[in-house]
């Protein structure tokens, strides 16, 4: 892309990218693409830059003088070593030490850098960077080094080698495998990148003190944009942070808006791919190569969804693999890397603003407000679509909104406001059984019932946008399914989400909404004939038992002894319900019970999440106040005692006196002779449910499995 096909880019109008969504989807070959639009060059001729002293034909000989030492970078001869990479933040790499040994340019460093208490994050081992003026698009880059792979690590423009020499997995369910690596052989190393900016950096630098390492070979070959195979669906990537990511059971009940997305679409018509995980900004997700894997991965026309603030935020900008931004690196690596790799692959880009955080602390009479106070990234992205004729779905103003319209009380249960015996699942500080290890209220995070309200918004939004004139977002709104379209048309989505039961939407009664409506959606529990749940009744024992037979899978005979009991059941009915029903389930502990209990998740173990570290260290599984310290034990009918006993023990049943959303506390009353309501009665459900689940699959179930 030469600088005038550039500054077309930018001055992209509503018309074009209605040529443009109209020429992606239904063009077959990247020769009629490229013609048909501004943002795709057709391939070049490959690039060979030869650094040793043996003339090699074909190649651009890189001379060494031996006055001047190794060129320095000239935009007009298009190449040459640099003194800062053009990463965010820039790093300093040297230029005056670069010698020449006649097989290529080499390095030595006397000594590296590295910032106390953050080596992994932030440091720089120097070594030297070549640049190479490269137009936008996808690039097989091969790097002959002069030195072992064991000496040297070879990157291209700022990435974090380290992330893409071995197999990883993008998603938590391990469903989603990198497909694009380094390989290396010998001193021979590849990558197939794709470039955003206007020039390639190939940086060599050392791993150990004194040791030469260096540059024999570049050689930069133009990979072609794929077209789709006429047996393959279009794919709409998202793109994103924690917010959007797919979560497992082990993290119940948190969820993305991400995983729910999908749920709203004709999947016959489209396929959607979630490459959001936790901790993701826009430099992270950039540098760990998951940015560049989904756009290896996609064709043209593809749709890539992009949605990062809140990890931006992170004030360690300047840490070379940090997460933060500054707003002016924020709107450069959307403007400079996101935007034109998206376009130069023959893709089509949407910006998703962040949501606002919700305050975990609010009072019933608090008016919400828009988080980003600070750095106000959403405004970044809303200007830069306008600019740039990008189509924007403002979730962050839309979810704001919804907040106020919803209230404080159900808005604060929708996000991760955890009480003791609320999930079995954990966190990086172990395990949520006892509360939230982080005494607070999550409200960056949250749970199913707030991600369908997230991708019901975008959805709705989309339908708005394309209406209003926008052709893209029309495009991705007429591949929803008709039953989402006709909800959206009428505002009423009751048949897209029926287990929003007409009386656990709001106030007091919305506490326990996320797992009423898991519970409703799996069938196991149901609303009266006028569509209401009826929380604060008193739940049946009849009932109680066919839904958690059919939650864990285990034979009603297991539960006959219970034939006998009152028709409306107590908590020590209840708890010897649950404790012959996991014996049923189970012949050992759980993973919940066992390898969550009292772990802690470190930086650089699987599942770590920097934005979910609250300091409160292995937070245990099992209830946190004894058998023996319960006050009114005693009043346990001898019949129930042991299985009681043995429920609170395996953390089945814990005290509900005492115990608040936001704390990890646990209360002393068992109150074996109170009825249980038919929302507590989906509290423990819930709880149950997960505990059967296998812990690192997919949370994405709709039905029973």
């Amino acid at each position: 892309m030469n600088n005038s096909t550039h500054l077309t880019f930018h001055m992209v109008t509503r018309a074009s990218v209605s040529s443009l969504v109209a020429a992606f989807f239904y063009l077959t070959s990247p020769a009629q693409a490229a013609s048909a639009s501004p943002s795709i060059t057709a391939a070049s001729a490959e690039m060979r830059f030869n650094f040793s002293h043996q003339t090699q034909p074909g190649a651009t000989n890189v001379n060494w003088n031996d006055s001047t030492g190794a060129p320095l970078f000239d935009a007009k001869a298009g190449y040459g070593f640099i003194e800062q990479t053009g990463a965010f933040p820039a790093r300093v790499v040297h230029t005056a030490q670069i010698r020449s040994d006649g097989n290529g340019f080499v390095i030595s460093e006397p000594a590296f850098e590295a910032e106390e208490g953050f080596g992994k994050d932030h440091y720089n081992n120097f070594g030297m960077a070549f640049r190479i003026k490269a137009a936008p698009g996808a690039y097989a880059i091969r790097v002959r080094t002069t030195s072992d792979a064991s000496d040297t690590t070879v990157s291209v423009s700022g990435m974090q080698a380290s992330r893409l020499t071995s197999s990883t997995f993008w998603d938590a369910a391990g469903l989603l495998p990198n497909l694009t690596r380094i390989t290396t052989s010998g001193k021979d190393w590849s990558y197939r990148y794709v470039n955003g900016q206007q020039f390639i950096d190939i940086e060599i630098e050392p791993k150990k003190l004194n040791t030469p390492v260096g540059v024999e070979e570049i050689i930069i070959t133009p990979i072609p944009a794929q077209a789709r195979p006429a047996n393959v669906l279009p794919t709409i990537y998202t793109l994103g942070d924690s917010t959007m990511k797919s979560y497992t059971f082990d993290e119940a009940p948190m969820s993305g808006w991400g995983q729910v997305f999908g749920q709203l679409f004709d999947l016959k018509k489209v396929r959607i791919v979630n490459y959001a995980q936790g901790g993701r900004s826009f430099r992270s997700a950039y540098s760990e190569g998951r940015f560049n894997d989904l756009l290896m991965s996609g064709y043209m026309g593809d749709i890539v969804l992009i949605q990062f603030g809140h990890n931006d935020e992170s004030q360690d900008e300047m840490r070379r693999l940090g997460r933060g931004a500054t707003e002016a690196m924020y709107e450069a690596m959307i403007r400079d890397v996101y935007l034109p790799a998206i376009r130069a692959r023959g893709m089509l880009p949407v910006l998703v603003t962040p949501m606002s955080r919700v305050n975990g602390a609010a009072k019933p009479d608090y008016v919400y407000v828009n988080s980003f106070n600070k750095r106000h990234f959403p405004d970044l992205m809303k200007k830069i679509g306008a600019e740039l004729g990008i189509t924007v779905i403002d979730l962050n103003s839309l979810s704001v909104e919804y907040f106020n319209q919803n209230g404080v009380v159900a808005t604060t249960a929708m996000v991760m406001s955890l009480e003791a015996g609320e999930t079995p699942g954990k966190t990086n500080d172990g395990s949520y059984a006892n509360g939230h290890p982080a005494q607070k209220i999550d409200g960056t995070h949250f749970k199913e019932s707030m991600a369908k309200q997230y991708a019901r918004i975008v959805a709705t939004e989309l339908v708005r946008l394309g209406k209003s004139g926008d052709p893209l977002a029309a495009h991705i709104a007429a591949s929803l399914r008709g039953d989402v379209q006709s909800a959206i048309a009428a505002k009423d989505w009751s048949t897209i989400y029926p287990e929003i039961a007409k009386d656990i939407a709001s106030g007091e009664n919305a506490y326990y909404r996320n797992q009423i409506e898991k519970l409703l959606q799996l069938g196991v529990l149901h609303k009266d004939a006028q569509g209401y749940f009826n929380p604060a009744a008193t739940m049946q024992t009849s009932e109680f038992i066919t839904a958690l037979c059919t939650l864990m899978q285990v034979q009603r005979a297991t539960l006959t002894q219970y034939a006998d009991a009152p028709l409306t059941l107590t908590r020590e009915v209840m708890s010897g319900i649950l404790v012959d029903a996991y014996h049923a389930r189970f012949t050992s502990k759980p993973k919940y019970m066992t390898a969550y209990n009292g772990k802690t998740l470190v930086p650089g173990m699987s599942g770590y999440d920097p934005n979910l570290d609250s300091g409160a260290k292995g937070a245990m599984y099992y209830p946190l106040v004894s058998w023996n310290q319960l006050t009114d034990a005693v009043d346990v009918s001898p019949a129930y005692l042991d299985k009681f006993k043995d429920a609170y023990e395996l953390g089945l049943i814990r005290s509900e006196a005492g115990i608040a959303r936001g704390r990890m506390i646990n209360g002393k009353e068992l109150q074996p002779k109170l009825l249980v309501s038919r929302a507590k009665a989906a509290k423990a459900l819930y709880f149950m449910w997960v505990l059967a689940q296998p812990p690192q699959r997919e949370n994405d179930s709709q039905t029973l499995q």
